[in-house]
């Protein structure tokens, strides 16, 4: 077997350590990205925000839609009220909307309004969003930090600035009046 000379050598040498250098450096770099503390509190956060999310899920599914549909004018699931825009050529006049369910419609290609569907999604972000600011309002009760807070409309702009703010972070106005003072 043919022996390298030694300047082909010192080069594959520089090569193999230039290459080791870059990958430790990469290395580096991508642990220092995906690891720091506030990717791992985003990550968490997010993990959290999907288990809520499932939860409050179910229970506008499970237990407030139900209760809601027991309504006298909603006879059925609130998510499969639909109204037929456009009927489909399979068409049943024996049934008062002509379709059992909104996907029988769907597929039959009729024109479907369905004000159930949006209902639902409707009650669904509402029960979300009083949740969270429920949770919000609890942290803000035990910790002396504020999630929500209040804002006020600069007398000035009439821009939302927040109500402990001493300038108004658009028109840039004293809040407290310095500038009426001194005319």
């Amino acid at each position: 077997m043919p022996r390298l000379d030694e300047n082909t050598q010192q080069y594959l040498r520089d090569a193999e350590a230039g290459a080791r250098q870059h990958t430790i450096r990469a290395l580096e770099s991508f642990t220092n990205f995906a690891l720091r503390d506030n990717v791992l509190e985003v990550a968490v956060g997010l993990i959290l925000a999907v288990s809520f999310t499932a939860c409050a899920n179910s229970l506008v599914t499970d237990i407030i839609l139900p209760i809601i549909s027991l309504l006298p004018f909603l006879s059925r699931n609130l998510d499969e009220k639909f109204a037929i825009l456009k009927h489909g050529p399979n068409y049943n006049g024996t049934i008062s909307t002509g379709y059992n369910t909104k996907d029988q419609a769907l597929a039959d290609g009729a024109v479907v309004f369905a004000y159930g569907s949006f209902f639902d999604k409707v009650v669904r972000f509402l029960v979300i969003a009083f949740a969270l600011w429920a949770i919000a309002s609890l942290y803000s009760r035990g910790t002396d930090d504020n999630i929500v807070k209040r804002q006020v409309k600069c007398k000035y702009c009439r821009k939302y600035i927040s109500e402990k703010a001493k300038r108004c972070v658009n028109c840039t106005s004293w809040q407290d009046g310095r500038e009426e003072q001194g005319q």
